[in-house]
């Protein structure tokens, strides 16, 4: 039996909870199966298995090797097929990273047209605004939003997001409309610490063509963007912001844009992923229909 046959017994296993199920669905005798576990086993050198008399479960190691036989037999069974694609759907599993607001308002609403349209195609959505490592965390693709710092991934520009200042009816009505930067000494902002740095982060503006930063007064900091924009909400200070994310607030009322003329430069957002995953006819579908649904909602 060779390794990727190996592969798809072991992952059945596990699946099954039970040795006896996985050889009725696999065709095999059960002691084929046990037998092809032990074999794999011992190539890895690790034990994948817990086994008692009831169930059968996968060990630490043999979970984390688990996801990654998946993530093996699903590429196998793609480039087996690769001159066949357009007589077949794309099949396997895709793990994403993405950040937590646009995952919880554009992707996660949008993702059952995806998977109806799709249904060989399951997908692990990670929602964090942290930086996460793709290779350690065996993440097929993260968007980012931000200028990129790894160049070692393989990186497909998504587009730009625009960036508006923002306050709420009580906080103007306390403090008055600031109508330039010059303004903005006189006033408070919510200011913004980064999740993966802690550092605060300055206000900023484009005046012509030059990115202006001011380190603004601020009695509450944050690290995620709900608290952001409730404290906003609340009369508590300025933002900055993505449109998309108060467009609802907008256009009920609850905050208003001030000095359009005077906002920071438009974030790029980028699509990540390593190199072994850039021929990967799921991922490029994934890209492409990602691509498609921030364009409609949040890109300029």
């Amino acid at each position: 039996m060779d390794r990727i046959d190996l592969f798809r017994v072991f992952t059945r296993v596990v699946d099954c909870a039970s040795f006896t199920r996985a050889a009725d669905l696999l065709g095999m005798p059960r002691s084929s199966v046990s037998a092809a576990v032990q074999e794999l086993e011992q190539r890895v050198g690790a034990r994948l298995l817990h086994r008692t008399t009831r169930k059968v479960a996968p060990t630490q190691d043999g979970l984390a090797f688990y996801e990654r036989c998946q993530r093996l037999i699903a590429d196998v069974d793609e480039a087996e097929n690769l001159f066949r694609q357009s007589l077949i759907q794309p099949s396997g599993r895709l793990r994403i990273d993405v950040p937590g607001r646009i995952g919880r308002l554009i992707i996660a609403p949008a993702l059952p047209e995806f998977l109806d349209r799709y249904p060989g195609i399951d997908v692990d959505l990670g929602v964090t605004d942290r930086a996460v490592d793709l290779v350690e965390a065996g993440v097929d693709c993260a968007l980012r939003v931000g200028e990129l710092e790894d160049s070692s991934l393989i990186a497909r520009p998504i587009g730009k997001l625009a960036l508006i200042n923002v306050a709420s009816p009580a906080y103007l009505e306390r403090y008055g409309v600031p109508e330039t930067p010059a303004d903005l000494t006189h006033h408070y902002a919510v200011n913004y610490a980064s999740p993966s740095s802690g550092r605060i982060e300055d206000w900023e503006w484009i005046e012509t063509g030059t990115t202006h930063r001011l380190a603004m007064r601020g009695r509450v900091t944050v690290n995620n963007a709900e608290a952001y924009i409730a404290c906003c909400l609340a009369g508590l200070g300025l933002i900055q912001i993505p449109a998309y994310d108060v467009r609802p607030h907008l256009e009920a009322g609850e905050l208003i844009e001030v000095m359009p003329a005077h906002r920071a430069a438009p974030m790029p957002m980028t699509l990540l992923y390593p190199h072994r995953q850039h021929l990967s006819r799921r991922m490029q579908i994934f890209a492409d229909w990602l691509d498609s649904i921030l364009q409609a909602q949040i890109i300029f």
